[in-house]
């Protein structure tokens, strides 16, 4: 154990210490007075002396014991009181760090995001190859930002940069540092870096995680006068403070941040560079990534291999994450066990993406009339999206109410689309518009059901037009980029609103004109739709892919 261990024990270990030395000195004292109480005994000539001289060591000893006991007591309630549970505490963290080689997660647990894991890999030499970055004059990185939405694996990807580089790993929440008394925040981060420095010292480096970073690292702003934003300010501060501070020494510590906010969220100060010095954006699995996650978590279930394809399951999940993958996983196989089922099929793996996606089945009576209404409303959705939208696939049909539904069409994505284009945009609405057009045409009227349908189809527009530049009377310009008043609508003339305003209507007339042409027209294959939706409740992929045919209807093509 070299002087650096020794030192590091010292200081974490200071109490333990003291106290094992204090009983060795009692310990000793009781021995050492025992001894001279016997010597005192076997020399003594006369009973009295020989009493008084046997007696005085074990009444110092008493008294010295009884001193000793009460300070120790005494200093115990003090540290007790001050720092384990009084104000000091508040601005102490508990959390223990682990060592890199038992958090567990490799990167052969880290399925896809090749991109995301080759950076992450030339992260993990920075830290390790000291030697050979400093042969050239290079300094290491400071800290690194991993972007990307919820469940994309960045703290997956975290834990697989500490396992990799073998370095004690500090995992916190940015909330964690949040508090309401102004100076709390500011204390922990001091108390973590602290900690960060010490095993630093003794093993060469660590890693400092911390998630949630946009609840620490949000923009600074002016107090209101209620403390909090005074003390959001004062721990960020801290930190970049810390972050400076790591260059007065060559300390090998990363700051590893990872948040699903905008990266615009951040304060400035934090992005630049000598802090997080690094991003990685994990982004969602595209086509083949999503096959290995499928291969990955089926591989821990018994499931039916001459069933289940695994290619099939990744075209259909598209846009999913690897958590909505591996909850769709662990779903069917809850599922396949209520059904006591031995192996994992693909009706399991649909009942499980629609329990999730639309919620449970509820028992629940329909009326005729509404069932009716509700089976011209989804065959609407699913005639137009089959005819008119060629970057989606209609895969199933229902009208059980399933959580706060009537009824459902999904119709997931094709592939992934990255840049969507005005063809896209104006599938979108007639595809959401379908369903109005549908009950407008076999009932007359039209039901609230499309309340939903009409915000999606109205928020597409509105854009296309407000920000987009798509509309009919050629106006460009991001509109929504512009100052706004107190309520939030951009400072621009009325006449400039109307024309834009009007521009969004005609957008959706035009959609919806298209949408009553084509419905009109293919009437009885609506009306078949609809029966079989009544007679049935669902329809699978397969039956409705067989009615479309019997209708000689193709899926509409790029």
């Amino acid at each position: 154990m070299n002087w650096k261990k020794i030192r590091f024990l010292f200081k974490v270990y200071w109490v333990r210490i003291l106290l094992s030395a204090v009983i060795s000195a009692l310990l000793i004292s009781l021995i050492y007075f025992i001894t001279i109480g016997l010597k005192a005994w076997n020399e003594s000539e006369s009973y009295l002396k020989q009493t008084q001289l046997a007696a005085a060591p074990l009444q110092m000893y008493m008294w010295s014991v009884m001193g000793i006991i009460q300070g120790a007591v005494y200093v115990f309630m003090m540290y007790w009181m001050f720092y384990k549970k009084g104000a000091s505490a508040m601005t102490h963290t508990s959390t223990k760090s682990i060592s890199g080689k038992d958090v567990g997660v490799t990167w052969a647990d880290v399925i896809g995001m090749d991109e995301a894991k080759q950076e992450a890999l030339e992260v993990v030499n920075l830290i390790t190859d000291r030697a050979e970055l400093q042969r050239i004059g290079g300094k290491i990185l400071r800290g690194l930002l991993l972007l990307g939405p919820p469940g994309c694996g960045k703290t997956y990807l975290a834990k697989a940069i500490a396992t990799e580089s073998k370095l004690p790993f500090i995992a916190m929440s940015g909330s964690e540092f949040v508090e309401m008394f102004v100076g709390v925040g500011a204390g922990r981060i001091r108390s973590l870096f602290k900690q960060a420095r010490q095993l630093s010292d003794v093993h060469g480096g660590c890693l400092i995680f911390i998630d949630e970073m946009d609840a620490l690292g949000a923009r600074r702003a002016l107090d209101t006068g209620f403390g909090g934003t005074s003390e959001h300010n004062q721990t960020l501060n801290q930190l970049l403070v810390e972050m400076d501070g790591l260059k007065e020494k060559d300390l090998n510590i990363v700051i590893i941040g990872a948040t699903n906010a905008p990266e615009n969220i951040l304060d400035a100060a934090l992005l630049r560079p000598g802090r997080f010095d690094r991003k990685i954006y994990v982004d969602r699995p595209n086509l083949e990534d999503r096959k290995k996650l499928f291969e990955y978590y089926l591989k821990k279930v018994q499931f039916d291999e001459a069933d289940v394809k695994t290619d099939r399951l990744a075209q259909i999940t598209v846009g999913q994450t690897p958590a909505d993958i591996a909850n769709i996983v662990r779903e069917a196989a809850l599922i396949s066990v209520r059904h006591k089922k031995l192996l994992i099929t693909m009706k399991e793996i649909d009942d499980a993406r629609e329990r999730i996606a639309l919620g449970i089945k509820r028992r629940i009576k329909v009326r005729e009339e509404e069932k009716w209404q509700t089976a011209y409303h989804e065959a609407g959705h699913a005639i137009i999206t089959y005819l008119l939208v060629p970057t989606q696939d209609v895969f199933k049909i229902t009208i059980t109410p399933r959580g706060h539904t009537g009824g459902a069409t999904w119709t997931p994505e094709i592939e992934e689309i990255f840049i969507q284009d005005k063809r896209k945009l104006l599938g979108d609405i007639k595809a959401a518009l379908g369903s109005f057009s549908a009950e407008k045409l076999k009932l007359g009227t039209t039901t609230a059901g499309v309340d939903s349908d009409f915000k999606q189809a109205l928020g597409i527009a509105h854009n296309m037009v407000w920000r987009w530049g798509m509309g009919k009377s050629g106006i460009i310009g991001n509109f929504h980029a512009l100052p706004t008043h107190q309520g939030g609508m951009p400072l621009m003339s009325e006449e400039m609103k109307t024309r834009l305003d009007n521009d969004t209507q005609a957008i959706m007339q035009e959609c919806l004109k298209e949408n009553d042409e084509l419905l009109k027209n293919e009437e009885p294959l609506l009306e078949r739709l609809a029966k079989e939706l009544v007679a049935k409740g669902e329809l699978n992929y397969d039956e409705i892919e067989y009615i479309f045919k019997e209708f000689g209807k193709g899926r509409a093509r790029l």
